[in-house]
């Protein structure tokens, strides 16, 4: 709801600031007064596009704020949300547009700087202006199908859910198809790289173990060639050995002769036994350093194999085992990968197959509710002096989407005869606001009621027609604010709260204000609406009596 506006140096306004409430509400006032002022700097502050004409004249800017109150979880709040413009919770919004003389502008969503598109698309949530020119709300196709499903109390839950299933299958479809293409070009090298590395059979570690087997047999072939000769050194017939007991029993024979030869002999001995010993170590190391030349060979050649097809593939040695087993995976994966497309094209049939039949009980749904907002608006067209004008909900083919597969747009024919289309193409002047006045009627019931400014809707009618009109802004009003500029004292009498908009001339120039109307300050102006510039006891009294019978 529309609670505050406030105007500051707009042409003939230096600053006014207007309350507004609950229920129908009218603005009335001479010709040329400022009416029109007023809708201006609302649609300013709404976020329309801005005019520098509209700076007062001597001022460096304008500016216009308009204080909107919300209920949580509105539409209009949630938009703030995505832009993340913080607001608090249960106070209202305020929307803000600041004009230089110069023609630039600033635009406020609370204190945030905001681009005046946001204003619009806060504003285009809270509230409707209709008139002539406005290209939003129910003038827009675009949300003719939502206020469609609103009136006729549609749920597309159902129809949202076929079709999210219906893109994720899709999605998942195309994913699969990516995978499967790609796969299906590296076939070839997989199949040679894995029978490759299957051909070969490397095992998790081997290449460790083949470079330790080799280093041990290459450690024994160079010890090897240290030992050579060794056993004839110590142990052959002119070995060490050999020597050392033959010099062992020539010394034996006198070693009684004196006790160095006996100690010396003792040595001897000692010598023969640690060179004994000595040999047999020997023996034994050669044993053990032993090799089978051609294991080295084959050994070091399949080393040499293993490392190579690592350098070929970049991986370590010791993953080549892994990388054939990745490789062997993804074959069965391109080979399983036929039967998991042909599953999930299967499933993408009977999604939408499965749509379908929701989005095909929607257009019925649709259709109905359709006839009945038809019916709904040709009882209004009469009595709001249309009664040669049709109106029809037109429900077209449309993409298939998470809403269905229809297009609705709201067509009149505003002649006998004349072919059906859009309500700008062909209802002009008057006629638009009372189609709009009488849709709006229509569309009531939908609850999707909220703050709505009409703009001469009353334009070149009188007597029945504009108390026609008159009560069913009333009407639109009992459970929402209606805001109307009219010139017809039928309108007027019905309004709940009156605001005259006047016109003073004094030393500062020319100025508009607005001020609301008591009581009798409305009588006296609905008799002079009634009469002219000079009020009568008799328009006093038809004032009263319209007021009362409103």
């Amino acid at each position: 709801m529309l609670r505050q506006l406030i105007i500051e140096d707009v042409v003939l306004i230096d600053r006014l600031a207007l309350e507004f409430e609950p229920g129908l509400g009218v603005l009335t006032g001479e010709t040329g007064a400022g009416k029109s002022i007023l809708l201006d700097s609302l649609g300013l502050a709404l976020g329309n596009r801005a005019d520098a004409s509209l700076v007062r004249s001597g001022q460096g800017q304008a500016s216009v704020s308009a204080e909107i109150e919300l209920p949580d979880g509105h539409a209009a709040l949630a938009v703030l949300d995505e832009q993340g413009i913080d607001h608090e919770p249960g106070e209202p919004v305020i929307l803000r547009r600041s004009l230089k003389a110069d023609g630039g502008s600033r635009a406020f969503a609370g204190a945030a700087s905001v681009p005046a598109s946001l204003l619009r698309d806060v504003s285009a949530q809270a509230i409707e202006i209709h008139g002539q020119h406005d290209d939003r709300g129910l003038l827009n196709p675009r949300g003719h199908r939502a206020l469609l499903d609103a009136f006729g109390r549609i749920d597309v839950s159902t129809v949202e859910a076929a079709w999210n299933q219906v893109e994720e299958i899709a999605r998942e479809l195309d994913e699969a198809r990516e995978l499967a293409d790609n796969a299906e070009r590296d076939r070839d090298y997989l199949e040679h790289a894995a029978n490759e590395i299957a051909a070969l059979g490397p095992e998790a570690g081997e290449e460790t173990r083949l470079a330790e087997e080799r280093a041990a047999m290459q450690a024994g072939a160079k010890a090897g060639e240290s030992l050579t000769g060794l056993d004839e050194l110590l142990g052959g017939s002119d070995g060490a050995l050999a020597n050392l007991r033959l010099a062992a029993r020539r010394i034996e024979r006198g070693a009684a002769d004196h006790p160095l030869l006996a100690e010396a002999l003792a040595s001897l001995d000692r010598a023969v036994i640690e060179a004994g010993e000595a040999e047999d170590k020997i023996a034994r190391a050669a044993d053990a350093l032993a090799f089978d030349p051609a294991r080295l060979e084959a050994t070091e050649a399949r080393l040499f194999e293993i490392r190579a097809l690592a350098r070929k593939h970049r991986v370590d040695p010791d993953a080549l085992a892994a990388l054939g087993e990745e490789m062997q995976a993804k074959l069965q994966a391109i080979e399983a990968g036929g039967e998991r497309l042909a599953e999930l094209e299967r499933a993408l049939r009977e999604a939408r197959v499965a749509y379908d039949a929701v989005a095909s009980a929607l257009r019925s749904r649709r259709e109905e509710a359709a006839r009945r907002l038809d019916a709904k608006v040709a009882e209004e067209l009469a009595p709001l002096k249309l009664d040669a004008a049709r109106f029809r909900t037109a429900i077209a083919d449309a993409e298939p989407g998470p809403k269905g597969m229809d297009r609705v747009e709201f067509e009149v024919s505003t002649n006998p005869g004349a072919p059906f289309g859009a309500l700008t193409r062909i209802a002009s002047g008057g006629e638009l606001s009372r189609f709009i006045l009488a849709l709006k009627v229509a569309l009531a019931e939908a609850g999707n009621a909220r703050t709505m400014i009409f703009d001469e809707v009353d334009r070149g009618v009188g007597g029945a027609v504009a108390s026609a009109i008159g009560e069913r802004l009333a009407r639109l009003a009992a459970d929402a604010q209606v805001l109307v500029v009219t010139h017809s004292p039928q309108v007027a009498a019905r309004a709940a709260h009156h605001y005259r908009i006047e016109k003073s001339h004094g030393d500062g120039g020319t100025r508009t204000t607005v001020r609301k109307l008591s009581p009798e300050e409305r009588c006296e102006e609905i008799a002079r609406m009634l009469s002219g510039a000079a009020i009568t006891d008799e328009a006093r009294a038809q004032a009263a009596r319209l007021m009362e019978a409103a």
